[in-house]
């Protein structure tokens, strides 16, 4: 099977910039997206033969994610069951009879980490979450998790040190979900590779590789040997991050 997910960083902006071609040649079997910024009616997106879910943020034009998934789910959650983390559109869940697909978009700790706070309670709140859905069945755990996790995941690590999304403490609260039976397949495939998956805007960020990898494909550890390939899509242009990908028997 294959998944692709990637913040589209406006899923309408997105839409005016290839992104149903991309969709179309992709032909993945689920396709998740964060930073959609709408609400449900906003876009015209219909993918023949896929079923779609949606979950917005209440505030209009924020955050949101969405699945568009070829096999219709068992179930489908959207939040974490917790009221205080749902209401930004941040988690859509989609049981199958062998696993789960939990599509994320983390929040970002912000300028001058201002809500890391939040961002520690969220993460905790996720790796509870995401541990009682591998009690029961095998996770594969995707999105924009606004982290850096180790110094190779970035351009400029020592000048980023205390930056959102390579503070000490948001790579600590990835080091413990890992530990907690999980792994990066990206990184389990690919220790030494040096690939980014976002970019800034600024100072022409992309066209140097000025960048980080932020967006995963995180699995149960039981299942790490039926991942078959687990890549970045550099080339993909339309967001100011590229969509990465995982290829997975199970």
């Amino acid at each position: 099977m294959k998944f692709i997910s990637w913040n589209v960083n406006g899923f309408r902006a997105c839409l005016d910039k290839g992104f149903e071609d991309f969709f179309k040649a992709a032909d993945a079997d689920f396709f998740s997206i964060q930073e959609s910024k709408m609400q449900p009616g906003q876009a015209e997106f219909s993918p023949e033969g896929y079923y779609q879910y949606w979950y917005s943020a209440d505030k209009k034009g924020y955050s949101g994610t969405a699945v568009f998934a070829k096999k219709e789910p068992v179930s489908v959650q959207y939040g974490i069951g917790i009221d205080e983390h749902d209401h930004e559109g941040r988690a859509i869940t989609l049981e199958y009879d062998d696993f789960y697909l939990l599509n994320v978009y983390t929040p970002n700790a912000q300028r001058e980490l201002a809500r890391l706070d939040y961002r520690m309670q969220w993460e905790d709140a996720l790796r509870g979450y995401i541990n009682k859905l591998d009690e029961v069945k095998p996770v594969i755990y995707c999105g924009d998790l606004n982290v850096a996790h180790n110094e190779i995941d970035l351009k400029n690590p020592k000048t980023n040190r205390r930056s959102a999304g390579f503070s000490d403490e948001e790579r600590a609260k990835f080091t413990e979900l890992l530990d907690s039976g999980f792994v990066d397949s990206f990184r389990y495939l690919y220790p030494d590779k040096i690939q980014y998956s976002w970019w800034s805007y600024m100072r022409q960020a992309r066209a140097k590789d000025i960048g980080w990898r932020i967006d995963y494909f995180v699995v149960s550890d039981r299942i790490k040997d039926k991942v078959k390939d687990s890549y970045i899509l550099g080339e993909v242009m339309g967001s100011d991050h590229c969509p990465v990908a995982l290829e997975i028997e199970i």
